[in-house]
C-alpha cells in the first residue's frame, strides 16, 4: 500500500527526539486505515491508536549533572587532596602536566586575587581533567569554608575568586555544667567558637574562673551556614547564666550609636574593666600578702594574681589605656603596663612576646592582644601575673566594684524592650525544652 507523498513531507519537518514515536505513529494510523478498508470496525482502529500513543515526557529519565564550584563534574576526572606541607603550587600541578610557564603566568595573573605562597598546608585542592593524558583544566583551592579560588589552566589561565553565598539562622543552646564549660559544650555538641562568644556576652559580669557544677545556661546564638551546613557562630544574642542564687542576662542590642551587650533593665554590660585579662585558663594563685614564694623560697607579698594557660594564649588589655611601658626585667620577664586613666594602672607579667605594636606610648581598647603567655622571669610555668593599682596602690581586682556605665536613654528603651522580650521568650522555650 502506498502513503501519501504529504505524510512523507510531514516526517521530514519532525525534530530528531521525536522521530520514533512520531514514525510509530504513523505506521498505526497507516495500519488502522487498512483495516478500515479491508470493512473492519473503527473502533478496532480507534483502540490501536490509543494503545500506541506517544508516552508523556516524563517517562523519560533526564540525568541532572552533580554541580560543584560551577562546574558539571561528572564531565571531567575528579581529583580531592589537601595541601601538604612545604607544597608549592608547581609541585602539585606538575603532577598534572601543567608546565613551569604556565604557572608562572597563573601566578602573574593571581596578583590582585590570591598570594599562590599562602597555600596553607591542610587545606582542601580539587583539579578537574578532560583527559587524563593531557594536562588538567581546572585547579581549584578553598582558602576557608566561604570562598574558592579557580585557576584556569588552559587558554586564558585566568584566576578568580568565587564567594559562597552564606546564609545566617537564629539557633538556641543549653546546657548544666558537669565538670568545666568547656567539657558540658563539647559534650552538648557545641562548638569551641559558640564558647568563645559566649564569654564575649557575659564577660563583664561573670568570672569565669569561678564557675561550679550544677551551674545553667542558655544562649540565642546566629549561626553562619554555608551550603547547608553550619561554618561558625556570628554572635550570641542572648545569654542567661545561673550560678548559685545568682541569674545574670545579657543582651545584644544594636541601634545607631548604641551597640553591645545589655542588661534586662537596658544597663550595658561593659564596665571599665574585664574580670580577667585571659580567657581559657584558671587562676593558679591568688592576691596574698604573705605568699611562699616558689622559687625564692621564702614568704613575701605577692600582689598580683596569676592566671595559668597554656604557652602563647593571648593576654587582654582589661581596659581601654595608654601603654606606659614594655619592656624586660630579671623578675617580670617581658611585661606591659597601661595607664587607664588618673586612678587605675594594669600591670601584665612573663610574657612570651608582645603583641605587635605593642610600645610605651601606644593607646590599647579594652579586650585588646597585647602580648602572649609564657614563663620570662622568674616564672615555674606558664602564666600571667596580673596586677592592678588603684590610686598608686596595688589591690585584689576581685574585690573591687566599678561604677556602672550610663543606661539606654528613655527614647531607646521601646525598641530594647521589644528585642528583649523576644528573646527572652526563646531563651524560655529552650528552658521548658531541656528541663
Amino acid at each position: 500500500m502506498d502513503l501519501p507523498s504529504s505524510l512523507f513531507g510531514r516526517i521530514k519537518g519532525i525534530r530528531r527526539n521525536h522521530l520514533p514515536w512520531a514514525a510509530f505513529g504513523i505506521g498505526a494510523v497507516a495500519f488502522g486505515a487498512f483495516f478500515v478498508k479491508s470493512g473492519l470496525s473503527n473502533q478496532l482502529s480507534s483502540s490501536l491508536l490509543t494503545a500506541h500513543a506517544p508516552a508523556e515526557l516524563g517517562a523519560f529519565q533526564v540525568k541532572i549533572p552533580t554541580m560543584r564550584y560551577g562546574f558539571a563534574i561528572d564531565t571531567f576526572l575528579v581529583t580531592d587532596n589537601t595541601i601538604r606541607s612545604g607544597q608549592s603550587l608547581s609541585d602539585i600541578l606538575a603532577v598534572y602536566r601543567v608546565d613551569y610557564p604556565v604557572v608562572d603566568k597563573l601566578a602573574a595573573n593571581a596578583r590582585g586575587v590570591f598570594d599562590i605562597r599562602q597555600l596553607k598546608a591542610g587545606n582542601s585542592y580539587t583539579v578537574l581533567s578532560k583527559d587524563k593524558n593531557q594536562s588538567a583544566d581546572y585547579f581549584i583551592y578553598e582558602p576557608n569554608v566561604f570562598e574558592y579560588i579557580v585557576f584556569h589552566l588552559k587558554d586564558d589561565l585566568k584566576v578568580e575568586r568565587v564567594k559562597r553565598e552564606v546564609t545566617t539562622t537564629t539557633q538556641t543552646a543549653a546546657g548544666i555544667l558537669e565538670s568545666s564549660l568547656w567539657k558540658t559544650m563539647t559534650d552538648n555538641g557545641f562548638s569551641a567558637e559558640l564558647t568563645d562568644k559566649m564569654e564575649d556576652a557575659l564577660q563583664w559580669s561573670l568570672d569565669f574562673h569561678h564557675l561550679q557544677k550544677g551551674d545553667e545556661f542558655r544562649l540565642v546564638y546566629d549561626e553562619h551556614n554555608v551550603e547547608g551546613k553550619p561554618v561558625g557562630v556570628s554572635k550570641v544574642k542572648a545569654a542567661y547564666y545561673k550560678t548559685g542564687e545568682k541569674v545574670y542576662h545579657a543582651i545584644y542590642y544594636e541601634n545607631g550609636e548604641y551597640k553591645g551587650y545589655y542588661d534586662l533593665k537596658g544597663q550595658p554590660m561593659k564596665t571599665s574593666f574585664l574580670r580577667a585579662p585571659l580567657k581559657y585558663s584558671r587562676i593558679s594563685s591568688h592576691f596574698n600578702l604573705s605568699r611562699l614564694h616558689p622559687i625564692l623560697k621564702y614568704r613575701r607579698p605577692h600582689y598580683g594574681t596569676d592566671y595559668a594557660a597554656p604557652y602563647g594564649t593571648p593576654i587582654l588589655a582589661v581596659g581601654d589605656g595608654t601603654i606606659s611601658q614594655a619592656a624586660f626585667t630579671s623578675g617580670n620577664g617581658n611585661f606591659v603596663r597601661i595607664r587607664h586613666d588618673g586612678t587605675y594602672e594594669t600591670q601584665y607579667l612573663h610574657m612570651q612576646r608582645f603583641a605587635k605594636g605593642i610600645r610605651p606610648g601606644a593607646r590599647v581598647q579594652q579586650g585588646q592582644v597585647i602580648g602572649y603567655v609564657g614563663s620570662t622571669g622568674l616564672a615555674t610555668g606558664p602564666h600571667v601575673c596580673f596586677r592592678f593599682w588603684k590610686n598608686g596602690q596595688q589591690v585584689n581586682h576581685l574585690r573591687l566594684n566599678f561604677p556602672p556605665a550610663k543606661p539606654l536613654p528613655a527614647g531607646e528603651m521601646p525598641a530594647f524592650e521589644a528585642l528583649r522580650d523576644e528573646y527572652l521568650a526563646k531563651l524560655n522555650a529552650e528552658e521548658q525544652s531541656n528541663p
